[in-house]
């Protein structure tokens, strides 16, 4: 995004995403296995959702990042992801949680403030930091039904990759039992490098991710993987998910060239890839984070949204 980080957004902002749900649904219901029923709906709702919804999932639950819709207020925000049909939001920082839930809007991954994008996990003094924040704000988590919260593997600096992983890995395995003790899951997000603000970040590859995440081995420690991201860094998406679907717990979206919308104007076959990432059994959110270039940006999401739920 234009000049400034997604972290400065989110301070700025309020930023948010949204996992698909019914408005009104409860809130407690903040894992997408729970949410949907065997022909494709929503527990709670019979048939195919009316006027004002969207289409009826098939198995994937998605949701949508606040930051690429940073014009429109937090609240009438949450309102218009309700009516649409989405169940959660992306992001959103701890104190800003309760927005969406007076929504009945699970938020699908939470922002605790465990590091920064640039300020990660590779750098040993980050991590009591991150620690702290996992520590405090995970039990809290688990209370109001957040499923994950988000962690990043940091800039560069200078630092190779092999001592990185390392520092990554022994964070990681000290913040995991806090997680499994809560049934919350930590994502970590691989990011490119080539464009977007974040030119130093050092976990750029999924090779990178997969060594640290397969390392750590908790099933509450999972990569966030973004479709945008790694198909400007190493393209494969298909195979590269399929591969890792052991190890991936989200995922995030977004058209390529410049993080627009999902449509046929971009380079990325979003219908193929939702039916694969079905098929490997996937259970978590697909938060939508692209940053809407026509003038209408909530129709602009509820066709990406009817898009991927027809896939």
């Amino acid at each position: 995004m234009p000049n400034l980080t997604r972290r400065e957004v989110l301070k700025a902002t309020g930023a948010a995403s949204l996992g698909l749900m019914v408005p009104g649904a409860a809130r407690a219901s903040a894992r997408p296995g729970d949410q949907l029923r065997t022909d494709g709906g929503v527990p709670g709702q019979e048939g195919p959702m009316q006027a004002g919804g969207v289409v009826p999932q098939t198995g994937i639950a998605q949701s949508v990042a606040r930051w690429c819709f940073e014009d429109i207020p937090l609240q009438p925000f949450c309102a218009a992801v309700a009516e649409m049909g989405l169940p959660a939001i992306d992001l959103l920082l701890v104190d800003e949680w309760a927005v969406a839930h007076d929504h009945g809007l699970v938020v699908s991954c939470g922002d605790v403030g465990a590091g920064t994008i640039e300020d990660g996990l590779n750098e040993p003094r980050n991590h009591s930091t991150i620690i702290r924040a996992f520590e405090q704000h995970i039990p809290r988590a688990a209370r109001e039904g957040v499923p994950n919260v988000i962690c990043f593997f940091g800039n560069r600096r200078g630092m190779p990759d092999a001592p990185a992983i390392e520092n990554s890995i022994r964070c990681l395995r000290e913040c995991a039992p806090i997680a499994e003790a809560e049934g919350v899951t930590i994502l970590v997000e691989a990011l490119n490098s080539k464009s977007g603000g974040h030119v130093d970040y050092i976990g750029d590859h999924m090779s990178y991710a997969l060594e640290v995440i397969r390392a750590v081995d908790s099933p509450r420690v999972r990569i966030l993987y973004d479709i945008y991201h790694m198909q400007i860094m190493e393209g494969d998406i298909i195979r590269t998910l399929t591969d890792a679907r052991d190890w991936i717990g989200h995922y995030h979206t977004g058209g390529v060239p410049g993080r627009a919308e999902i449509d046929e104007s971009q380079e990325l076959n979003y219908p193929a890839i939702v039916r694969a990432i079905r098929d490997t059994g996937f259970i978590g959110y697909m938060a939508h984070e692209f940053i809407p270039r026509s003038g209408d940006p909530l129709r602009s999401l509820r066709e990406a949204v009817e898009m991927c739920a027809r896939a």
